[in-house]
């Protein structure tokens, strides 16, 4: 396993380089390039001048999180194909800088969503939050607008305002979608992008849909173990995998995360991990909580157990943490949260292989 750190790079991460080096146990950098128009090709130029920062201080640039899919192609418009040969020079650029994990999403519209980014916990801390009840009767418009004003000015992949500025228009387009409609046309972008994969040795993996139900109606497929399996069968290839986030498909109880990691670990499926910790309130509504947390809904020890099970050697990151200690910066995304979470993890992961020794 390889621990891993998100960063935005310095033009949007409060984050820097030299801190991420102090974390103990951090082995490597997950990024992208956040200034590229969704859809555009990546010019191998800077993606080599963003290997040379991160190299720089002696961490892996090795997983992209995320070469995001255009719109049309979840749409299945007749412009996909344009941008499914971007999408594949892109690919043909990463592999040239080295790139082994390219980590991307099939949801509609919306990326992950949130009612809450900044939720006061009783330790006073403040974390990301879910309450399906306040959706029920919100505008989608002004979701991004409450999005917007709580990102404390930085961009929140996903969410980028000229991207959603057709918000009505997008809705109209989804208006007659549904789970298989969707499931074909992630089906016609693998059968297009994984020949490439393969030829570039890059392993693809869907990052689980974030919460995994519909929101605003919206179809939403990447959601259960028994549509991963139907996933990995559209195109049946070791390139065509899977980002096991604990946090998103753990939003849903009924997924029973160390089970779901043994069995595509076993089918060699899992490219990437990230290890997010949550509390469920009640169907629908939940809070993210410190990767060490007594009341959580999610079991980080057992979870951690199912990966050192399966021989996981990817990349592995600390998914999301609090805002502690007064920190400032994009929600979810401080650093000391989620330093404390990465060593917590790598001390799981110390103790479970040293006891497997004896």
């Amino acid at each position: 396993m390889k621990m891993s750190f998100r960063w935005y790079g310095n033009k949007h991460d409060s984050v820097s380089l030299p801190y991420i080096k102090q974390i103990p146990g951090m082995k490597g950098v997950v990024t992208a390039l956040f200034d590229i128009p969704v859809g555009d090709v990546w010019p191998l130029e800077e993606i080599m001048h963003v290997k040379q920062e991160i190299e720089n201080y002696g961490l892996l640039f090795e997983t992209i999180e995320s070469v995001n899919v255009h719109e049309d192609i979840k749409l299945g418009l007749p412009s996909r194909d344009l941008y499914i040969e971007n999408y594949n020079k892109t690919l043909r650029n990463l592999a040239r800088a080295g790139i082994k994990v390219v980590c991307y999403n099939f949801m509609p519209v919306f990326d992950w969503t949130r009612t809450e980014l900044a939720k006061e916990l009783a330790d006073g801390s403040t974390a990301l939050s879910y309450d399906d009840r306040e959706l029920r009767n919100l505008d989608p418009r002004v979701l991004v607008q409450e999005m917007e004003k709580g990102s404390n000015g930085f961009v929140l992949p996903g969410w980028e305002k000229e991207r959603l500025t057709e918000l009505k228009g997008l809705f109209e387009m989804y208006r007659d979608f549904d789970e298989n409609r969707l499931f074909k046309n992630l089906q016609y972008f693998l059968e297009g992008v994984i020949p490439v994969a393969e030829e570039c040795d890059i392993k693809m993996a869907i990052h689980p849909d974030d919460p995994p139900w519909s929101v605003f109606g919206l179809p939403r497929i990447i959601t259960s173990k028994s549509n991963l399996d139907r996933l990995i069968h559209l195109v049946d290839s070791p390139y065509n995998g899977i980002t096991l986030c604990t946090g998103s498909l753990g939003a849903n109880p009924e997924n029973n995360i160390p089970e779901i990691i043994r069995h595509f670990g076993k089918l060699g499926r899992i490219h990437f991990g990230h290890v997010r910790n949550i509390r469920i309130h009640q169907p629908g509504v939940f809070n993210e909580v410190a990767h060490k947390d007594e009341n959580s809904s999610l079991d980080i020890y057992e979870i951690m157990k199912a990966f050192y099970e399966i021989g996981f050697t990817g990349p592995l990151r600390p998914d999301h943490g609090r805002m502690i200690w007064g920190e400032k910066g994009r929600p979810g995304y401080g650093l000391y949260d989620r330093a404390i979470g990465a060593n917590y993890l790598l001390g799981l992961w110390d103790a479970i292989s040293r006891g497997s020794c004896i």
